[in-house]
């Protein structure tokens, strides 16, 4: 069986350069923005449009009609986000199928839970989460201290809802997780260094 580890990581913690550095250290396929970019491609939907239903959790929309029942009306939207995200589940199980792999985000820990992959989980506190994203983005650098904030928690949220939502499970809950990280004071390279001696 391939070894597989699945990096769950808040916006801004570093998560995504770990996973990189960890998947280079190791030799292993490394999987991230690759699957957006496969997923657009096998539902011929863009990228920025899949990128977006895989970090919001699916709202479904249940109106009352006349009368003492509920009849749930067909919405487009909840269909679509739910056909991504199983072809999402069944391009991830392939990933992990064809070769040891790291991969970050989009639900893959309790998606190939069964393959028992090594589950890591990246955290910070806000101060740090904050200087990694004007460090990376000029658009962070233009937003004030308050709107950066705001910015990091709205996508958190929504990723949390998203996980939530599909797993049943509390994103970022130590239980969920074989290995929670917070990259607060830390050098990414020596957690990677040290996560690499485990394998």
């Amino acid at each position: 069986m391939n070894r597989i580890i699945t990096i769950g990581r808040e916006f801004g913690s570093g998560g995504r350069e770990l996973g990189r550095r960890l998947a280079d250290a190791l030799q292993f396929a490394y999987y991230d923005r690759e699957i957006i970019t496969e997923l657009a491609r096998r539902t011929s939907l863009s990228e920025e449009y899949v990128q977006r239903i895989v970090e919001h959790r699916p709202t479904a929309a249940f109106p009352i009609h006349v009368g003492r029942s509920f009849y749930p009306m067909v919405n487009p939207m909840w269909e679509q986000g739910q056909a991504v995200y199983q072809e999402q589940h069944r391009l991830i199980k392939e990933m992990a199928a064809a070769s040891n792999c790291v991969i970050v985000g989009r639900c893959a820990d309790y998606i190939l839970r069964d393959m028992r992959p090594f589950r890591i989980f990246v955290y910070a506190e806000m101060a740090s989460k904050m200087r990694r994203c004007r460090e990376k983005g000029e658009d962070a650098k233009a937003m004030s201290d308050k709107e950066l904030t705001q910015h990091i928690n709205d996508i958190n949220r929504g990723r949390a809802k998203y996980y939530e939502f599909y797993s049943g499970q509390e994103w970022g809950g130590r239980l969920n997780y074989d290995l929670c990280v917070n990259t607060t004071q830390l050098d990414l390279a020596e957690v990677v260094a040290a996560i690499a001696k485990l394998f």
